[in-house]
């Protein structure tokens, strides 16, 4: 069984891929491997270890913690913060390792394991596929002096806070957000971050129970935000997911600004102030149309990956590029950060909205959306997509139908067991007509 996905292990908290058992193991071949490769040799090798509101992300964080501290790591708890929080405080205080205990926009009951290493970067492939093969095997276990210690860092939200502080070079003043915080990670320090850089807040969905992460709420349920910008009065509302590296927006009148949005808005601000490295940004195969062709008429290059930050963070490194995201609301700024950050974004969009001093609708109009279609296909063989002739056929069909005005990309996600169906087209209508076309080719051929 592979446990590590395209961000970590996520699963069922207390079901057969995520237990307390596997946490302790993962923790300890996690540092085994870590440490082992790092250059702070002779030292007491230290460890970040965060989670989100999960009520089964107690026992996790217990469990890994201990895993850690078992291997002679002394382990430093920083309680409920985003994912990037993490990463940064990894970097910040050159620790060893970092652990983030989310399953981010996934429902309450699952969870997952997110590991940084040295400088607050997520693993690559071959090291997570290192620590996997080493859990459960024998090692010879540290004692009295030689085990670690576990403390809770109690000025790590106040260090994240002004991380995020320092990247407004814009006060905004004038400005009322609504921020919808999932009932997540960014609950207490989403609402902070926006309040002393200046601008007016309501917060929304942040009173995290244990139970009420991403319930209706958040990033993938945006219709109580909607409701409440247009009720408040609002510049524009900020939607999270339970661990805040992503940002959705949605303008006055309560139209959605997705990631692709974002980025176009953000693109065309760091290539006028000089800030677009190369002129270029990294999107993925997921990026609209329409956000390919906005930036095509901006003079500004895309480069498509795989989807997942973590393959937008690495062509964003090879080619030294300093803007790259999702559709889904991960970006990426690298002069700030080498991780997404759902907080460190809407900063980032809301500067752009008291920079140019227009709405955020005014500045989501330079991008003209295709309509798009997803259609999740559950409970499939998604490791036999590639070799179905019958689906190839049906999408080369498809795409004929389509000719440049559309397109079609099917993938096996990452994280679930399904397979993603997307379509873009010239009208709704006829995006959808062919996604469900397609879905029923694909749950035909390849359901269990």
């Amino acid at each position: 069984m592979t446990l590590f996905g395209t961000d970590g292990i996520r699963g069922l908290a207390n079901g057969e891929t995520l237990t307390a058992e596997i946490a302790v193991d993962v923790a300890v071949a996690a540092a085994h491997i870590l440490v082992e490769s790092s250059s702070n040799k002779g030292k007491r090798p230290r460890a970040i270890v965060g989670q989100d509101s999960r009520a089964s992300g107690e026992f996790l964080e217990a469990a890994v913690s201990a895993g850690l501290a078992s291997a002679g790591i002394d382990v430093y708890r920083v309680g409920v913060l985003p994912t990037p929080a993490i990463a940064y405080l990894v970097g910040e205080s050159g620790a060893d390792l970092g652990v983030m205990i989310s399953a981010s926009h996934n429902p309450m009951p699952d969870n997952g394991i997110k590991l940084f290493s040295r400088g607050g970067g997520k693993l690559d492939d071959a090291i997570e596929a290192a620590i996997e093969k080493r859990m459960g095997e024998p090692w010879t276990r540290p004692t009295g002096r030689g085990v670690g210690r576990i403390t809770f860092e109690a000025t790590a939200s106040d260090r994240y806070l002004d991380h995020l502080l320092a990247s407004v070079s814009t006060p905004l003043n004038g400005l009322k957000i609504v921020v919808d915080c999932a009932n997540g990670a960014s609950s207490v320090v989403g609402p902070q971050a926006y309040e002393k850089a200046g601008a007016t807040v309501v917060a929304i969905h942040h009173l995290p129970d244990g139970w009420n992460i991403n319930e209706n709420c958040g990033s993938t349920h945006l219709e109580d935000l909607q409701a409440r910008v247009v009720a408040e009065g609002a510049d524009f509302g900020i939607a999270h997911d339970g661990d805040a590296d992503r940002c959705l927006a949605v303008d006055a009148q309560g139209n959605v600004i997705d990631g692709d949005a974002i980025m176009t808005i953000l693109g065309r601000g760091f290539k006028e102030r000089g800030a677009l490295k190369s002129n270029t940004i990294v999107g993925t195969v997921m990026s609209n149309l329409g956000f390919m062709q906005a930036m095509k008429e901006a003079g500004i290059e895309v480069i498509t990956t795989a989807v997942g930050d973590r393959y937008v963070l690495e062509k964003m490194l090879e080619g030294d590029f300093s803007l790259g995201g999702e559709q889904s609301g991960h970006l990426i700024m690298r002069e700030f950060a080498n991780t997404g950050d759902g907080i460190l974004t809407a900063l980032q969009l809301a500067q752009e909205v008291v920079r140019t001093k227009k709405s955020l609708a005014d500045l989501a109009a330079t991008m003209k959306r295709f309509p798009q279609v997803l259609i999740n296909v559950p409970n499939v063989a998604k490791e036999k997509l590639s070799t179905s002739k019958a689906i190839t056929d049906a999408v080369a069909k498809a795409e004929s139908t389509l000719g440049d005005a559309g397109r079609v990309l099917l993938r096996a996600s990452g994280t679930e067991p399904l397979i993603r169906v997307m379509v873009e087209a010239s009208s709704d209508n006829l995006a959808q007509e062919i996604a469900a076309s397609l879905a029923a080719v694909v749950k035909a051929e390849l359901g269990n």
